[in-house]
């Protein structure tokens, strides 16, 4: 694990957070196929390989950050030598003993180290303190690094929005269940 520093966000982090590099690279993604047979409808999702890696940028600009610190429950940075490395961000989410990871970002020098796993054990253990029950991950389905760090960290699949995010793509989501 990295040494980074966990501590609360301060309005004076936003701007150089929202400079962070928040795009990512990735090699495949979830497909969704949605059929009706009679009454039923089948969703599924399977994991595809692209021909080729593609650079992604996030489905929100990152100037919305200002917008979620408004809306915050907990709202975390990581730092090392007084370098901000990355965030997370809990929001309500809309039904009891719950919150919401609709931001969770690290700077793309910084990925691979751990960076982003000592920010959700935070968040997770912020939770756990102020007495939630659940805490959900939202991410783009063809973001395949995001996916995987949710299943590594134990998150597990637990629903999709069609056309969630401004430029329509699919939302994916991740739950944990707190004791």
């Amino acid at each position: 694990m990295p040494q980074v520093q966990v501590r609360p966000a301060v309005s004076a982090d936003l701007p150089i957070l929202t400079a962070l590099d928040h795009s990512y690279t990735t090699e495949h993604v979830w497909q969704m196929e949605s059929r009706q047979e009679g009454e039923a409808i089948h969703v599924t999702f399977r994991q595809v390989r692209l021909p080729r890696s593609v650079r992604v940028s996030p489905p929100r600009d990152p100037h919305g950050l200002a917008e979620a610190w408004n809306r915050r429950l907990c709202f975390l940075v990581a730092e090392d030598g007084g370098h901000l490395q990355g965030y997370v961000n809990l929001m309500p989410a809309g039904f009891p003993d719950s919150a919401w990871i609709a931001d969770l970002g690290v700077e793309r020098r910084f990925r691979h180290m751990g960076v982003g796993s000592v920010l959700l054990a935070a968040a997770l253990q912020w939770a756990r303190a102020n007495g939630l029950q659940r805490v959900i991950l939202e991410t783009q389905s063809k973001n395949h690094p995001a996916i995987c760090f949710a299943q590594k960290h134990g998150l597990v699949y637990c629903g999709y929005n069609d056309r969630y995010y401004p430029n329509q793509d699919v939302a994916l989501f991740f739950g944990a269940h707190l004791k």
